[in-house]
């Protein structure tokens, strides 16, 4: 525990850290990042499973956070090829397990925006389907209370009504088959860690390919606390060249059902840009 204090009196610099090239270690491998939690957490989330510290694995988040309650972070798992699982985590999180995504067919990418609640490592991990995690990760610093802090989302009067409420983009396919994919749900996402209010968040998104042959699924989120209040993720998906639309189907913690259906861009229509405040997204659903 002293070691804790220490570590969040003294702050994180937040420089990218350079992992050396994969190797196995006899036992647990030891930690480039030196965080005090870094054997619980492998226990934890890895499971005895073979762990190697990678920089084929490219973590991005900010060096010190600006908004704890929403740190934009990217894990990509691109050089590796076939990847099964990846999992972020924020070590000094009170939940320092922050997804776990399931690539499906889609490229092992994903973006998001997630609470912070003090200085930090910042970790991406992806199992390939040797069985084998390849870990890396970043530090963070950050003033801290990111976790605690009760969601905007409740000072709007209306916020009930427009709970499961999606925004999406969806970019054309690039030459190797893969789509941009942006979503925004209106969620307050909030981990319960404020007295008298239980934890409410979105739990699970799927998204499937619409086909005139059946509904194949594309990849899948196991969402936890510490994401951002109304969630922003972004995928790079491989739809069927025949799909007509993807469906995004998922839930919260308390039974809440989000869905939304999403229409493929026309046929060679250009990139879209980022949308400006008049930007209209290919789709708006719930």
């Amino acid at each position: 525990m002293r070691n804790v204090l220490l570590l969040c009196r003294i702050g994180l610099s937040g420089a990218m850290l350079v992992i050396a090239t994969p190797a196995f270690a006899a036992g647990s491998p030891s930690d480039p990042l030196n965080s005090v939690m870094w054997d619980m957490l492998r226990e934890q989330y890895f499971a005895g499973a073979p762990v190697v510290f990678d920089n084929a694995v490219k973590v991005t988040a900010p060096a010190a956070a600006e908004d704890t309650r929403a740190v934009p972070i990217s894990v990509d798992a691109t050089a590796l090829g076939r990847v099964v699982e990846m999992v972020a985590i924020a070590d000094l999180n009170p939940f320092p397990l922050v997804l776990r995504y399931h690539p499906g067919t889609a490229a092992p990418y994903i973006a998001t925006r997630i609470k912070i609640q003090q200085a930090t490592a910042v970790r991406g991990a992806a199992r390939t389907d040797d069985g084998v995690w390849h870990v890396s990760g970043v530090l963070v610093d950050a003033a801290g209370g990111g976790c605690s802090a009760p969601p905007t989302s409740y000072a709007q009067k209306d916020w009930a009504d427009h709970v499961g409420e999606v925004q999406a983009r969806l970019w054309p396919a690039d030459p190797d088959g893969a789509a941009r994919l942006r979503l925004r749900i209106r969620h307050p996402n909030d981990t319960g860690l404020v007295d008298g209010i239980p934890a409410y968040f979105v739990e699970t998104l799927q998204i499937d390919a619409q086909t005139p042959g059946g509904s194949p699924v594309l990849a899948r989120i196991d969402s936890l606390e510490p994401v951002s209040e109304n969630p922003v993720y972004s995928l790079d998906l491989r739809p069927p060249p025949d799909a007509t639309a993807l469906v995004l189907h998922g839930r919260d913690n308390q039974g809440g059902e989000i869905r939304a259906t999403i229409p493929m861009p026309p046929r060679g229509a250009k990139p879209a840009m980022s949308p400006g405040p008049s930007a209209q997204p290919w789709s708006v659903g719930q």
